[in-house]
């Protein structure tokens, strides 16, 4: 028993949780942006009446198709996306690649071996090649 308890208590599980709660809750409230600003948004532009998409069908045989529910859960989506992209992997992104470019001026590759090893290292900690040391004018700024 135990055994399942660190299981459930291990920090990426917790986060897990926390990270499904918190999307549902943005879940709502993206349907809510949809369905109270951008569906009158759509009808202002339009000049109609506020279309209700969910409410769109269409009859075959006696099957009915909602494909306004449709509409309105592609709305939500192509929404949600778009936040996510532009407020969360763009600056994301943007921010660990300052750390990639001063994890390039503080190392260097090794001309035996290729790993990466310190600017100032006079032997490769890999594969034990002596290096020649980095001039002053060469060494990227600290």
């Amino acid at each position: 028993m135990s055994g399942f308890k660190k299981f459930l208590m291990r920090g990426n599980l917790v986060e897990l949780a926390v990270a499904v709660v918190v999307g549902a809750t943005f879940s709502g409230l993206i349907q809510a942006l949809v369905q109270d600003l951008v569906t009158p948004l759509i009808a202002a532009v339009t000049g109609g009446r506020q279309p209700d998409f969910s409410s769109y069908k269409f009859t075959v045989n006696g099957a009915v198709f909602k494909y306004g529910d449709f509409v309105n859960h592609l709305l939500t989506f192509l929404i949600v996306a778009a936040v996510i992209y532009w407020l969360v992997v763009l600056p994301m992104t943007r921010f660990l690649s300052l750390f990639d470019t001063k994890k390039e001026a503080a190392e260097k590759k090794c001309p035996e071996c290729l790993s990466d090893i310190p600017v100032d290292a006079r032997r490769c900690a890999f594969c034990t090649v002596e290096l020649s040391p980095v001039p002053a004018a060469d060494k990227p700024p600290a």
